[in-house]
């Protein structure tokens, strides 16, 4: 029997494998760009294979210590950030699902969660608030002003609703408390909504960059997004005749071109290397068999 070819399908994959090419194309470009010669970055000659090889631009980055010590900021505040963010978002998120006979106040407090969506305080209130309570030039004020993510929460909520409400009445019976029911029924059936957000969480956390300017003043605290945006290579006559040969040589291979490209690609390779644990739990759905009605 020969399979009939269903266009729609064909429609749908080429749509997928052109966005596919609409997001890797310039990935591709500015990692050949990073390992190309400064002659050939700046004539625009470099598409997605390097030319005249060249690691200038990330020996320059590598070199300095004080990306390392900005890298074990940004690593510690991913952790802190994601991991706070994701503990409030389901315990907000696990009240928020119920219904209104169990919380009356559940639409109130929703409309207040989704009024802070469309309308924000704004730079200088936030500045103000984080002076006053004394966390300006710590990690937590890299962390606390974010903690609490409308969209996450919305997301877990949204699952959480879809849970059997079987499976907490045949918790309650058996005498679990609702902070036992979050911890063993909640949240291992919503693993893969938990991962999602986490997962975000840590994007947001680990590519922020401007609230490391305003809000960090010390060096050794500046987190690795904020310390790259403000590098820049720029090579005077002066601080030529103070090189070596060797250095003066490296300085002359690198252009701002190469330099910038080569800041976004190592900026980038962490989340690079992270996403592909949490991807599988995107589109496993937990819930699936958990009870029969």
């Amino acid at each position: 029997m020969v399979k009939r070819i269903n266009f729609a399908d064909i429609i749908i994959h080429f749509v997928i494998f052109l966005m596919m090419l609409i997001c890797i194309i310039p990935i591709l470009n500015t990692i050949a760009i990073s390992l190309s010669n400064k002659t050939s970055a700046m004539l625009g000659e470099v598409y997605f294979i390097p030319i005249g090889f060249n690691l200038s631009g990330y020996q320059e980055i590598l070199d300095d210590s004080r990306f390392f010590n900005a890298f074990g900021v940004s690593v510690l505040r991913v952790i802190l950030g994601a991991g706070l963010s994701t503990v409030v978002s389901v315990l907000m998120a696990y009240p928020m699902s119920k219904s209104k006979l169990r919380f009356r106040k559940r639409k109130l407090y929703l409309w207040l969660l989704v009024f802070t969506m469309l309308f924000n305080g704004g730079l200088v209130p936030n500045f103000l608030l984080v002076k006053n309570l004394g966390l300006l030039d710590t990690i937590w004020a890299l962390v606390l002003p974010c903690s609490v993510s409308v969209f996450n929460t919305l997301v877990i909520m949204n699952f959480f609703r879809g849970i059997p409400d079987s499976l907490e009445e045949s918790a309650m019976i058996d005498g679990a408390t609702p902070l036992r029911i979050l911890w063993q029924i909640y949240i291992p059936l919503a693993k893969a909504s938990i991962a999602t957000i986490l997962l975000f969480s840590a994007v947001y956390h680990w590519n922020s960059f401007f609230d490391g300017k305003i809000y960090i003043n010390s060096a050794d605290k500046i987190p690795l997004q904020t310390y790259i945006q403000s590098l820049s290579f720029n090579i005077s006559v002066t601080a030529m005749q103070n090189l070596d040969p060797e250095t003066l040589q490296k300085k002359l291979e690198m252009s701002n071109l190469t330099f910038s490209a080569a800041k976004a690609i190592v900026s980038m390779i962490p989340i690079v290397m992270i996403y592909p644990f949490l991807q599988r739990y995107f589109i496993v759905g937990m819930t699936m068999g958990a009870v029969k009605e």
